[in-house]
């Protein structure tokens, strides 16, 4: 535990929830030397196939969180099956499709390739990694009842599901990671935006080896959406759970459905566009809506990912944003914790993390709907098929531009040094330039280790045939203000020369802090960066 008056606590940081997010941030704090207790309703992984997607990015965390290898052996589908997939007019079955969510085309500008695997399958690997970690408590089968804020801290008051155990955790941090009914927001005073598109949508767990041989025309694909006119841009999405057997399904409903009143199986059939042999496992029901908390920290109590943001499971966002939201918290509650940063670093995880998620429910999921309603208004094969088919075709192509697109990054940063008066955001544009703000892409350096194979876990400032004094500068000034500091050295030649600069600060998140195309810094300004970067008071950025 930190230095300060450990005796009226309990533990660091209380997370309350222990689904991926949860487990992730845990991990994240564990592996930085934060005590926390991780509380979790349900004594094992739910069974129900979601957050499949699992990014390049979010294959970074969990390679850091020394967890890769296990997920990619947990995988339920061929590697062959990427996490890929397509759209179709009509049915899947039509002469109308293209490839959709074609995230290895961005896969040169992270260090890891993509998964995909079903959520209790991911949280079956984190619980036992967050298990071997020293200073992480997991009480599963436990419910949070109550957080209540206390001078310095939190108390979270703790209730056994199935048994009658009660028990107070107090805690110098607590964090929500309990879903988007968050009893942590609410109970925090946290308000709630919501946008509501005002649909029922279904979530169907079959089992039908009749359809993985109907759905053999398409190789490799492992998610099918159906543009379905009388839906008006709402999807009817199919994904594999396995292969050639397991699938779920999600599509809008009429309001009043239940597993009672309605037959799902010809409305499976009709997305297919033939009949095929259907054995349910689960039916459930959820209501298509944007939400956003108005805020992710209300003094010592922070909320992440579904209690902090939610929208419909389009595009494979949702997971891999709410891991990014533990990543980027769990690094700067360990450094203030650790008195090498200012308590203004935590608000920027609001500052960063909120606007992101903004502009992906904006930019992407919103528009993403918008565009298909006005193309399924516009266009009819039926009507004109030359005047659909060329809109087919363009499309199709831009498809891919929307992988690129979504950059998420971090330009109006408080703990950025990057331009003035720049926002962030979802939409950018990859790039292997090292800018402040955005992720940092590998490299190979001169000694033949890529760059991610060397970063330190604190800050690391790479310098790539920069003067000599302004690394002392660096390692000085670092020391002074108890910054972990990694100096990598390169001669800036090869792949590093892509990063257009000759001194590049990275974040313990891999994000870039700061970048300069100049060789030499003064130490005056080293120390107002690390100043900025730490979230320290701005009077104690202009002292020395």
């Amino acid at each position: 535990m930190s230095d300060r008056d450990v005796s009226r606590y309990d533990t660091e940081v209380a997370i309350v929830g222990g689904g991926p997010v949860g487990l992730g941030l845990a991990i994240e704090l564990g592996r930085r030397g934060v005590e926390c207790v991780l509380v979790e309703r349900h004594p094992r992984p739910q069974p129900i196939p979601k957050g499949q997607n699992l990014t390049q990015r979010t294959m970074e965390h969990f390679h850091f969180w020394g967890v890769e290898e296990a997920l990619r052996a947990a995988r339920t589908i061929p590697p062959s099956y990427g996490i890929g997939g397509l759209t179709a007019y009509g049915t899947l079955l039509g002469p109308y499709a293209y490839d959709w969510l074609q995230r290895d085309l961005v896969q040169p500008f992270y260090y890891t390739a993509n998964e995909r695997l079903p959520q209790y399958a991911t949280e079956a690997v984190l619980r036992r990694r967050a298990a071997e970690l020293a200073g992480v408590d997991v009480l599963y089968g436990w419910d949070a009842q109550q957080i209540s804020p206390v001078d310095g801290g939190a108390t979270v008051t703790l209730e056994e599901r199935n048994g009658d155990g009660r028990r107070e955790v107090r805690a110098i941090y607590a964090v929500g990671c309990d879903g988007s009914r968050s009893r942590v927001r609410e109970q925090a005073g946290l308000g709630e935006t919501r946008s509501d598109h005002d649909r029922l949508m279904v979530l169907l767990l079959f089992r039908s080896k009749q359809l993985h041989a109907l759905l053999e025309r398409y190789p490799g694909k492992s998610y099918y959406n159906v543009l379905d006119p009388e839906l008006e841009g709402y999807w009817k999405f199919f994904g594999r759970v396995d292969l050639g057997t397991t699938w779920f399904f999600h599509a809008p409903v009429p309001p009043g459905t239940t597993a009672e009143n309605f037959d799902f199986r010809p409305y499976l059939h009709a997305a297919v566009g033939e009949a095929f042999a259907v054995e349910f496992e689960y039916i459930g029901f959820w209501d298509l809506r944007f939400a956003i908390a108005d805020a992710y920290r209300a003094g010592h109590v922070l909320i992440a990912g579904d209690a902090a943001h939610s929208h419909p499971p389009y595009g494979g966002y949702g997971v891999n944003t709410g891991l990014e939201d533990a990543r980027n918290l769990g690094w700067k509650l360990a450094a203030v914790l650790q008195r090498w940063a200012g308590e203004d670093l935590l608000d920027s995880y609001d500052a960063e993390r909120r606007p992101v998620f903004a502009s992906t429910a904006r930019d992407f999921i919103a528009k993403s709907i918008e565009t298909d309603r006005e193309f399924l208004r516009t266009y009819d094969p039926a009507v004109d098929r030359a005047a659909f088919e060329r809109a087919w075709q363009a499309r199709a192509q831009g498809a891919a531009g929307e992988v690129n697109a979504f950059e998420p990054h971090y330009e109006g940063s408080p703990v950025v040094a990057g331009a003035s008066g720049a926002e962030s955001s979802a939409v950018g544009s990859h790039r292997f330039e090292a800018c402040a703000g955005h992720h940092l892409a590998p490299a190979q350096m001169a000694s033949g280790r890529d760059v991610y194979e060397a970063l330190g876990p604190g800050f690391t400032l790479l310098a790539l045939d920069a003067d000599a004094d302004a690394v002392r500068a660096f390692r000085d000034v670092a020391a002074d203000l108890r910054v972990p500091l990694t100096l990598l050295e390169d001669p800036g030649h090869g792949e590093t020369a892509r990063y257009r600069a000759r001194l590049v600060l990275v974040r313990p998140d891999h994000f870039v802090a700061w970048a300069s195309a100049a060789p030499a810094v003064g130490v005056d300004e080293v120390r107002r960066l690390l100043h900025r970067v730490t979230g320290r008071p701005a009077r104690a950025r202009a002292g020395v």
